[in-house]
């Protein structure tokens, strides 16, 4: 695995692939590699960094390396990299780390419900940001053509990759582990856990307001037209049987009414893991890059 290292507009941007992106480059000037490009967002945890999710990037394309090798690399048609950057209060981005707390944490943090939908909202508008210029900056000549915008994240990183499902058209496949699509159902029980009423000052009107006209879960998923915005797309959803942290009991009334349209090319996949708690499991990672193999990178 390789790495490469681009700064777009003061995002630090990480971008791993089984080859350097010039060195493919290079190879589709000579006429011998003229695969598009599929680009996986890698989004990370409340807490942590884009360095945390290394591991787990390499294990995707290492699994994607392995079936490359296989019989089942003859039907391979893109080739995968994965992005990985900072969210907003995070890593090299920390302002201040009070703001990344919860409200059962030491360090209680009483805007928490607010902190938190801002930054995982901030990370998915991050992402459309960074598809609308990151192809100028891996691919400044036009060396190779982007064809397929991805999204996957753990957690925090789950939580928005469904808002980046729901706002940009641009990401067609979407992959949310332990993460959830309904933020009021999620952040209710955590409030009633900790004693937190639901209103003012923790949830303020405006706030309210807010999330019941933009979160994913107020949108119309069940509409079987274009007012549904996850129509045609393919959606992998990876969660613990055991988490109680971002339980699928939170997910679970939306996921089963989501309409996909599959008659559009939509799919939606749902993977429930025995004996898993509030992490990404091995079985996870393996389950997406099984997908994204299918419904990205081959034409099987």
């Amino acid at each position: 695995m390789s790495k490469q290292t681009l700064m777009v507009a003061g995002i630090t941007v990480n971008v791993f692939s089984l080859s350097t992106p010039d060195t493919e480059s290079s190879a589709t000037a000579e006429g011998a590699n003229q695969k598009p490009v599929a680009i996986l967002f890698l989004l990370h945890g409340r807490t942590s960094r884009a360095d945390h999710v290394e591991l787990v990037a390499k294990a995707i394309l290492d699994e994607v390396y392995a079936k490359r090798k296989s019989e089942e690399g003859k039907a391979e048609t893109h080739d995968l990299l994965v992005v990985t950057f900072d969210h907003r209060n995070h890593g090299s981005r920390l302002v201040d780390e009070k703001a990344n707390m919860a409200w059962s944490d030491s360090r209680r943090n009483d805007r928490h419900a607010i902190d938190m939908y801002a930054i995982q909202t901030g990370t998915a508008q991050d992402v459309s940001f960074l598809i609308d210029f990151l192809p100028s900056y891996l691919f400044p000549n036009g060396e190779r053509v982007i064809s397929q915008w991805l999204v996957s994240g753990i957690s925090l990183g789950g939580h928005s990759t469904w808002i980046t499902l729901k706002i940009d058209p641009r990401v067609k496949l979407g992959i949310p582990i332990i993460g959830c699509p309904d933020y009021l159902t999620l952040i209710r029980s955590r409030a009633e856990q900790s004693s937190i009423p639901i209103g003012p000052p923790y949830f303020p009107d405006s706030f309210m307001v807010y999330l019941k006209r933009n979160d994913p879960a107020a949108t119309p998923h069940t509409a079987a037209d274009a007012e549904n915005p996850f129509r045609g797309k393919k959606i992998l959803v990876l969660c613990g049987q055991e988490d109680t942290l971002v339980p699928w009991s939170a997910s679970k009334q939306f996921v089963e009414e989501l309409d996909v349209g599959e008659q559009e090319g939509g799919l939606k996949t749902v993977v429930v893991e025995p004996g898993v708690g509030h992490t990404c499991s091995p079985g996870m990672v393996k389950e997406a890059v099984r997908f994204l193999w299918r419904n990205a990178l081959t034409s099987i």
